[in-house]
């Protein structure tokens, strides 16, 4: 299985960028992981927040495959511990799917269109954060989880 991680717009902090790489390279041990960004929309102060998520949400969907499943990380969508979030992991790995896709939104969110696509959806806190730190606290998360999953020490229960 492959887990794949979309977001809209580039990281500007470069020690969130690093502890990304970070993040990403440990995951390397456990799963295929991709992280795609999908670069920020032009020339958004002319366009409504509708209009700014549907056009985020046509390059979201252009990203995505009939079979992928399809998980935003959305302040609405479900919220649990790591270790549920190692079960939830676990329960996708044995189901046989080829990709996992999780999706971070821009600054508006979701258009509906995105919303009808999704297989489900995540909730990381009922706190704001800021879409670049979101991506760093997901995928410690991810890692996080695997660790869990193969029983070592990073997560102390």
């Amino acid at each position: 299985m492959t887990i794949k991680l979309i977001t809209i717009g580039k990281t500007d902090d470069k020690n969130l960028k690093v502890l990304i790489e970070s993040y990403t390279k440990r995951l390397s041990h456990y799963i295929r992981f991709e992280f795609e960004i999908i670069p920020d929309i032009k020339n958004v102060k002319h366009l409504s927040e509708t209009q700014q998520k549907d056009k985020e949400g046509e390059l979201i969907l252009s990203k995505t495959q009939k079979s992928d499943i399809v998980i935003l990380l959305d302040e609405n969508g479900k919220q649990m511990d790591s270790v549920a979030f190692s079960n939830y992991l676990q329960k996708h790995l044995n189901s046989g799917i080829k990709t996992l896709m999780f999706v971070i939104g821009g600054p508006y969110g979701f258009s509906e269109a995105v919303y009808k696509r999704a297989n489900g959806k995540l909730g990381l806190s009922q706190m704001t954060f800021s879409h670049q730190m979101v991506r760093l606290f997901f995928i410690e998360q991810l890692y996080r989880g695997f660790t869990i999953l193969r029983n070592e020490p990073y997560h102390h229960r």
